[in-house]
């Protein structure tokens, strides 16, 4: 008996370590320095799970009679399959996916024409959708899915095989990816087929999501997070466009986003309308031609009902998530302001908010460990202390890589302070720039001729085309760190006019080793009609002088010793706003204009 017990006490010792073993074979992700670290068990591309299926929303944007669905896919370690391995989820949703619309001549719309007309008719190209089920996209997965997160992607509305209708910013963006992320957390559905098909149910995720993506991928994240959705912990929006008014106007002014001249809202819709062949022509008819034409307003460039539904920052009340934002100072199609507006708000509502900060140009994520630091806290509970961080700004200064930013405690600088810089006369060649008021300035007139660019304009030595007004030599750098403001006191000879504002550093390089922070520090534009309000423009009385005051694009740049900040007015910016006929003639006061700088250590600091 006693030698029995002592077999079965022998056989149940091997059973307990045979499955202790197994146990400890199982994969688990593994944390390093408050970041998940890639794991081999999980870095095996031929064996993640790899599938797609139609996520059910509560909307039918095509006005089909039928509920849409979302097209999503799903890559996952194999052991959310074999071992009941629950992980969280990286998502990125985007209208691109699926092929855009040709590049092709006529259609932007044709911005040679009068302030207060409308352009030519442009044309309106197809897409040829592409792709094959099940993958919809391969972004982030070599990333994620080594560390142990699973990577979900989803086609927003209308485009590739998702349903419905793109609206560019309209509702259904923002409610469809939370569709998704209900669907993670069982509170939607998921089926094998756009129509029918069996059910698809989400058991191999924790419900921890984080969303990422780059422009309108990053714009999407922020559109999630207005909603609310539980699950979505996390979002580091890269570049995002939080207005599409911000995008395609610009305080009351028609202004295209750089390197699209002619550029709206409806070109967007017709580059990313990828969806259904069969629904284009009635989506065409309810989205592109009447909604967005009756509510875009090329005419006046104000601010209405239209392009407010269609801003992020008006919807951010539900918004919970913490918040990474990423965006570089040099973006001249998704400008800095983007980000810094949302930035601000999130820290008004108590938001766990970082801002990061380049000095290069569109996209620009934050370094990897960044990332991966706020994705582990937030989405495996890593106690890192990424919460605790005393500094919440990281800026990539002029001459550092981007992975080499410099913590600040925020953004703007806490000591910025604003100094009020004044002008003196010196048209047509250059006027001076300095903290003391000089009284009796007079007024200096100005030229437009849209033929002549920015850069021209800024290095001429004599010219009528601009009014410019530069600082001496600066004996030590100064540092720049915020939202520049302007006011004007200008009349114009003709009911309308474009308004521009570049802020310089010079003399202008020109050499083939100009680097991207030389010579633009940051610019502006403004439409005068529009002096009393965003939403109200009014005709121009020629010869009348009014006050017209705005917010440059936000910038954090050092200024080197010797070189001199230059304001450039002016009119038509050759590559962002209307052409009209050259001759308006923009005449300003010198003694009611002034420029406000935020200098880090204020007047002393500069």
């Amino acid at each position: 008996m006693i030698k029995l017990l002592k077999t079965i006490v022998i056989f149940s010792i091997s059973i307990l370590t045979t499955s202790l073993s197994f146990s400890q074979e199982k994969a688990l992700p593994v944390f390093k320095d408050g970041e998940a670290q890639i794991v081999e068990a999980f870095n095996t591309p031929e064996k993640w799970i790899r599938h797609d299926l139609f996520v059910e929303t509560t909307f039918d944007s095509d006005g089909d009679g039928k509920i849409d669905r979302v097209h999503v896919d799903v890559t996952r370690p194999y052991q959310t399959e074999t071992e009941g391995l629950k992980l969280p989820v990286i998502y990125e949703s985007s209208p691109y996916y699926a092929g855009v619309a040709p590049d092709v001549e006529g259609v932007f719309w044709n911005v040679h024409h009068e302030l207060g007309e409308i352009g030519e008719p442009r044309i309106h190209p197809e897409v040829t959708r592409l792709g094959e089920r099940p993958i919809i996209s391969n972004s982030q997965i070599e990333t994620w899915v080594p560390r142990g997160y699973i990577v979900v992607h989803s086609s927003s509305p209308g485009t590739g095989l998702s349903q419905g209708a793109p609206t560019v910013g309209g509702d259904n963006e923002s409610l469809a990816p939370k569709a998704v992320i209900d669907w993670l957390n069982g509170r939607s559905k998921g089926y094998s087929e756009p129509y029918g098909g069996s059910e698809v149910k989400a058991t191999w995720t924790t419900g921890k999501v984080g969303m990422t993506g780059t422009s309108y991928n990053g714009t999407i994240p922020l559109a999630a997070a207005t909603t609310g959705v539980d699950g979505l912990e996390v979002i580091i929006p890269v570049a995002p466009n939080t207005s599409y008014y911000n995008y395609y106007r610009s305080n009351g002014l028609v202004r295209s986003p750089g390197g699209y001249l002619g550029e709206d809202i409806d070109v967007l819709y017709d580059y990313i309308h990828s969806g259904d062949e069969s629904k284009r022509t009635s989506n065409n008819a309810k989205i592109r031609d009447t909604e967005m034409k009756n509510g875009m307003d090329r005419i006046s460039g104000d601010y209405n009902d239209f392009w407010a539904g269609r801003d992020y920052l008006n919807d951010m009340a539900p918004m919970k998530a913490a918040l990474l934002m990423s965006h570089g100072f040099n973006d001249w199609n998704v400008m800095p302001e983007h980000s810094y507006r949302i930035y601000n708000k999130a820290k008004e509502m108590g938001l766990e908010t970082v801002i990061y900060y380049h000095q290069f140009g569109h996209g620009g994520p934050p370094p990897l460990s960044l990332m991966n630091k706020w994705f582990t806290h937030y989405l495996f509970d890593v106690d890192n202390g990424i919460e605790n961080e005393p500094n919440k700004a990281w800026i990539v200064r002029e001459d550092d890589k981007m992975g080499e930013p410099t913590p600040y405690k925020d953004y703007p600088n806490p000591d910025a302070k604003p100094v009020t810089l004044y002008l003196t006369s010196g048209a047509p060649k250059a006027g001076s720039l300095t903290t003391l008021k000089n009284t009796k300035q007079g007024k200096e007139t100005l030229v437009d001729n849209y033929s002549f660019n920015g850069e021209a304009l800024a290095s001429a030595e004599i010219t009528n085309h601009r009014l410019l007004y530069v600082t001496p030599k600066l004996k030590k750098d100064i540092h720049i760190s915020g939202v520049p403001q302007i006011t004007i006191k200008l009349a114009s000879n003709k009911p309308a006019a474009n308004l521009s504002v570049w802020l310089v550093s010079l003399p202008w390089n020109g050499g083939r080793r100009t680097k991207i922070t030389d010579n633009i520090i940051t610019r502006g534009w403004a439409d005068p009609q529009n002096y009393k309000s965003l939403t109200e423009s009014e005709p121009l009385e020629p010869g009348k002088f009014y006050e017209v005051s705005f917010d440059l694009q936000p910038d954090d740049q050092i200024i080197k010793a010797g070189q001199q900040i230059g304001l450039m007015i002016f009119s038509s910016d050759k590559e962002y706003t209307l052409h009209p006929k050259p001759g308006t003639e923009l005449t300003v006061d010198l003694d009611e204009t002034s420029l406000t700088l935020p200098v880090v250590g204020g007047v002393l600091g500069f």
